[in-house]
């Protein structure tokens, strides 16, 4: 064609019959670059066209790559000096002394879209929880265990002080640094009403104020900032839902009626996608559309989300489920239920939400999402594709270390290439989607960070006498996956393998557990760390957390850790069990299975039901790093028993040279005799 540019778009678009016009394409090619794995990703193709000719898909994908020249994240460009002047600048003219910057969108996801990346725009830290608070003269940066070392990499120590996220809470600097008649800023839509009223009642403490913001200083000041991300949306199908949209929305109706609620607000992406069967890709790793939706005593739903995003089989298939409205329309649909009593959760829904619900005469209710414990509980069909998912998941880690036993041996192997090679062996499988987190290759000093980021900067070799630290996991279609493998290349220290098996007992004991009904995970903490405790040694990181099905790896509201929580374990959970040992600036070592809750035969003599826990994860642990004379018989027996299943699990499915590497890798270890 001899047509070029906007006029050749614009005429294909008219042969094809699509109704939307080119500003309106190119907006949506913006937020599809803002969305996970935009740039790469063509998927999005029907959201133009449900059958487009090959002429359009071509012109489509040319215009995709020619806008991704125009996209920017929150770090490029990078000054954070001129950045922070430029927000007390913007502060000053606002009329207060200060902002507060947390690490988090509307919905206070662990992963969040590219427009949402507020606090690594301001201070270059790109961790997963955080926050800073910047007034005046002078500003602070919070983080927690997990990111003490890398928080001191990203972030000026001549701009920021560094606080320990838990041991030094940002309310504490506040009473600490807000002087009498202050005003501190905050944006309502990214703290929650529990987070709000805290810094509140800081503030107040203190004679300040807390205010909120209309808009965001930072959207205020970021040039070229992300769209809001448009990633297609696609119908969950029952074969892997295991229950129909109006089942689960009776169920959660239910509740609301013992709540004594006529409806609830859900804010949390995950909630709504598994409450209408629907996955998104909004954000990376984790399969979610966000939007937020209000469900009624009578089981109806209105859906709050970009119809943009949505191809013509979703909005067929959410046609019965729920009544689809603008994201815009939802402050107009809290304003109508001002005599109702409303459902917020106290650990998504933004403090603007109560503010909107507050005016218009609600009763507001804070407690848990009504959906959270029920999406927890995992149903048999999904059960029964998380064992599928980690059963082919674990096939391609057993490939994969047999091929890193025989390539890095001499030191030639980076991070980078280790990482993805992992990912070229997942991807095989037909029911891959992606990644369920960024994969962490931490080699040598970088395993001792727990949530270690591989970057050109940060990427070395593997290196012959140091530990190798692997945590990964995969999102399949019928299920969520998250295994860590701590290996060596060539041989350990009589230290690695002390700190290596003290892990390993820990790891065994959680597995091993048996517990009444009624159990939290915070009482079965101690039980992974107390090896590790008899040396005087700990980790500065839960113990396990809940795991999605094909949703996020990090789910709530289950999870095994110090921090207190008053959620009882309950069969179908999901969750890790991964203690690990991490020594700064020297090596890490973490060992990671996924467990699901489930009942079991009670001891003969028992007055109650007990519980305990089905291994899901089945790869091999490194034997060379195990010292069996710390290690008790039973722990041995459930060693050997464990090695005994991988095994059997994969011996057949495998070609010669792998099973015999694999009968190497699970070979029985026994202590010395003597």
């Amino acid at each position: 064609m001899t047509i070029s540019g906007d006029a050749q778009l614009a005429t294909l678009l008219e042969r094809d019959n699509v109704n939307k016009d080119v500003s309106a394409v190119i907006a949506l090619i913006d937020g599809v670059l803002a969305a996970a794995d935009g740039h790469s990703r063509t998927d999005w193709i029907d959201l133009v066209c449900a059958d487009p000719s090959q002429e359009l898909v071509q012109v489509l994908l040319a215009l995709r790559d020619e806008r991704k020249g125009l996209f920017k994240m929150a770090k490029d460009d990078f000054n954070p000096a001129e950045r922070i002047a430029a927000l007390r600048k913007y502060l000053a003219a606002k009329g207060v002394d200060g902002f507060i910057v947390p690490r988090a969108d509307e919905h206070q996801g662990e992963n969040v879209p590219a427009r949402a990346e507020r606090l690594a725009w301001l201070t270059g830290f790109t961790g997963s929880a955080g926050a800073a608070v910047v007034l005046a003269n002078k500003a602070a940066v919070f983080v927690d265990g997990r990111y003490t070392i890398q928080v001191r990499q990203q972030v000026n120590r001549d701009l920021f002080e560094y606080r320990h996220l838990v041991d030094e809470p940002v309310v504490g600097w506040l009473h600490d640094n807000l002087k009498s008649g202050q005003k501190l800023a905050y944006d309502p839509w990214l703290h929650t009403v529990q987070q709000a009223n805290h810094l509140r009642t800081a503030c107040e403490g203190v004679g300040a104020e807390l205010v909120a913001i209309d808009t965001n200083p930072i959207d205020a000041l970021w040039r070229d900032q992300p769209a809001m991300p448009l990633g297609p949306v696609r119908p969950h199908p029952l074969e892997y839902a295991g229950k129909s949209s109006a089942e689960k929305r009776q169920m959660i109706a239910g509740q609301l009626s013992r709540l004594s609620c006529d409806s609830a607000i859900l804010s949390a992406p995950d909630s709504i996608a598994w409450l209408l069967n629907i996955r998104g890709a909004d954000v990376p790793q984790t399969p979610l559309a966000l939007g937020y939706a209000i469900i009624n005593g009578d089981a109806s739903v209105e859906l709050f989300m970009d119809e943009r995003k949505l191809a013509g089989e979703t909005v067929a298939w959410l046609r019965d489920e729920a009544s689809l409205r603008a994201p815009g329309e939802l402050g107009d649909a809290l304003k109508v239920i001002g005599n109702q009593s409303v459902r917020l959760d106290e650990a998504t829904a933004g403090d603007w939400l109560r503010m909107q619900l507050a005016e218009a005469g609600a009763t507001v209710r804070v407690g848990r999402d009504p959906v959270a414990l029920p999406k927890a509980c995992k149903n048999d069909v999904e059960l029964e594709g998380s064992r599928k998912a980690h059963k082919r998941d674990g096939e391609k880690i057993i490939r994969y270390f047999k091929w890193l036993d025989e390539t890095a041996i001499d030191g030639g192997i980076d991070e980078r290439t280790a990482a993805d090679k992992l990912l070229s062996l997942r991807k095989e499988d037909p029911l891959f989607r992606d990644s369920s987190f960024e994969t962490i290759p931490g080699s040598g000093p970088n395993g001792a960070l727990c949530h270690y980021r591989n970057t050109p900067e940060s990427n070395r070799n593997l290196t012959p006498g140091e530990i190798f630290l692997i945590d990964s996991g995969g999102q399949y279609l019928d299920g969520t996956t998250d295994i860590t493998r701590t290996t060596i290349v060539g041989e350990p220290t009589q230290e690695h393998r002390d700190r290596f098996t003290r892990v390993l007992k820990g790891h065994i004991a959680l597995a091993r557990a048996i517990f009444p009904v009624g159990t939290t995970g915070q009482q079965l903490d101690t039980l992974a760390r107390m090896p590790l405790w008899e040396a005087g040694l700990d980790f500065d990181h839960g113990t396990g957390h809940g795991v999605g099905s094909y949703l996020g790896v990090h789910e709530g509201p289950q999870r095994i850790s110090k921090a207190p929580n008053s959620i009882a374990l309950k069969p179908g959970m999901v969750l890790s069990n991964e203690p690990g040992f991490y020594k700064e600036g020297e090596y890490g070592i973490r060992i990671e299975n996924l467990i699901a809750v489930c009942e079991i035969d009670a001891p003969i003599g028992a007055d109650r039901q007990m519980l305990g826990f089905e291994t899901l994860t089945f790869s091999p642990i490194e034997r060379k790093l195990i010292d069996p004379e710390l290690m008790t018989a039973d722990e041995l027996q459930w060693l050997n028993d464990y090695h005994a299943q991988v095994y059997a699990m994969y011996a057949d499915e495998l070609d010669e040279d792998h099973r015999e590497w694999l009968q190497r890798a699970t070979a029985p270890i026994k202590k010395k005799v003597i």
